[in-house]
C-alpha cells in the first residue's frame, strides 16, 4: 500500500461483528471457557481450512452486502476479542461464504469497542454484554447476540427484514419509566397527552437512518423491509407513529401487541434480525428468529 489517497468509510452504513456472532464457534468457544486461548488457538488453527457454518448475524450482514452491487454503500468489519491467528480463520470462512469483508480488527482478549469511534460503526454485534454496553455508553447502535437463536428464513432472498423494539430501542425509555413507575393506565394516559410531542431518539435511530438511507437508492434485485414490533397498544400507538413521522422515517410494518408474546410474531415476520431492550422479549424470539439485547434503559439498570 503507497500513498494513494487514503481510503475511507465515510457515507457508508459501517457493521462491526464480532466472529461469533457472524460464524458458529459454539463448539470452539466451549474449548476456550474451558481450558485458555492457547487451546482455543491450536484448535482454531486445525480447523483454519475447515469453513465454519454460519452465525446468527450472518444472513443480516450477507444481505447489506448485497447493496455494494453498484458503489461501496455497506461495510463490515470483524472486531474480535479472538487473537490474530484465530482470526485467519474468520477470514477464511467469509471467502468461502464470498462475504467480501476486508478489514478486521482482533484483540486477543482486550475490549475491542474503542475502535468503534474510528470506524465510525453504525451497528455493533457481539455475544459479549460488557462489549456491548460499552459501545451503547459512547453512542454505537449495539447488541448482545444470543448465539442459540435460529438461523434467518431463506423465504426473502432480496429482501433485508429487520425487527426493532420501539420504547428504549428506537425511541427513548422516557415512557417505559414511567410504565415500570405507575404501571399500564399511567402510561397510557402520559402517551395519550403527549400524542402530538415526539419521543426523544433511542440508541437505534442511528441504525434506522442509516437503513433509510440505504432504502432511498435501492439496488436491483435488494430491498429493505422494517417493522416495529412494540407491546404498546391503542392509544399509545400514537406517539410511536407520530415520533417516526416528525424524524421523516417510514417503517414497513408496525406491530402493536398489548403485551402479546412477540415471538410468534416474528415468526411470521422472519426478520434477518431483531433488537429488543428486554430479555424476556429477546428469549421469547430467539428459538423462531436471529434476535440480540440492546442494554440500554430503564431495564437495564
Amino acid at each position: 500500500m503507497g500513498n494513494a489517497m487514503p481510503a475511507t468509510l465515510e457515507g457508508q452504513l459501517v457493521v462491526a461483528i464480532s466472529s461469533r456472532a457472524l460464524f458458529d464457534f459454539e463448539e470452539e468457544n466451549r474449548v476456550f471457557e474451558a481450558s485458555d486461548d492457547r487451546a482455543y488457538m491450536a484448535l482454531q488453527m486445525a480447523r483454519v481450512e475447515q469453513p465454519a457454518r454460519p452465525g446468527v448475524a450472518f444472513s443480516l450482514v450477507n444481505k447489506l452486502l448485497a447493496f455494494n452491487a453498484a458503489r461501496p454503500r455497506v461495510d463490515v468489519v470483524i472486531l474480535s476479542r479472538n487473537d490474530p491467528v484465530s482470526g485467519l480463520r474468520v477470514f477464511r470462512s467469509a471467502q468461502h461464504f464470498k462475504l467480501p469483508v476486508q478489514r478486521g480488527v482482533f484483540t486477543r482478549g482486550q475490549p475491542p469497542w474503542r475502535y468503534l469511534r474510528p470506524l465510525a460503526a453504525n451497528l455493533f454485534l457481539s455475544t459479549n454484554e460488557a462489549d456491548v454496553r460499552s459501545a451503547l455508553a459512547e453512542g454505537v447502535p449495539a447488541a448482545r447476540v444470543y448465539p442459540e437463536s435460529a438461523r434467518a428464513s431463506a423465504a426473502h432472498p432480496g429482501e433485508v427484514r429487520i425487527a426493532f423494539d420501539g420504547d428504549a430501542v428506537l425511541f427513548s425509555d422516557e415512557a417505559e419509566r414511567v410504565y415500570q413507575a405507575q404501571g399500564l393506565d399511567a402510561f397510557q394516559s402520559h402517551e395519550r397527552e403527549r400524542a402530538g410531542t415526539p419521543l426523544a431518539p433511542g440508541p437505534f435511530k442511528p441504525l434506522l437512518e442509516a437503513l433509510h438511507r440505504l432504502q432511498r437508492e435501492p439496488v436491483a434485485g435488494m430491498r429493505i423491509r422494517t417493522a416495529l414490533v412494540t407491546a404498546r397498544s391503542a392509544p399509545a400507538h400514537e406517539r410511536a407513529i407520530r415520533t417516526l413521522l416528525s424524524w421523516q422515517i417510514e417503517v414497513d410494518e408496525a406491530m402493536f401487541l398489548g403485551g402479546l408474546p412477540k415471538g410468534s410474531f416474528l415468526r411470521e415476520f422472519e426478520p434477518d434480525f431483531f433488537f429488543d431492550d428486554q430479555t424476556g422479549h429477546v428469549e421469547n424470539a430467539s428459538p423462531h428468529v436471529p434476535a440480540g439485547h440492546v442494554a440500554s434503559g430503564v431495564s437495564n439498570p
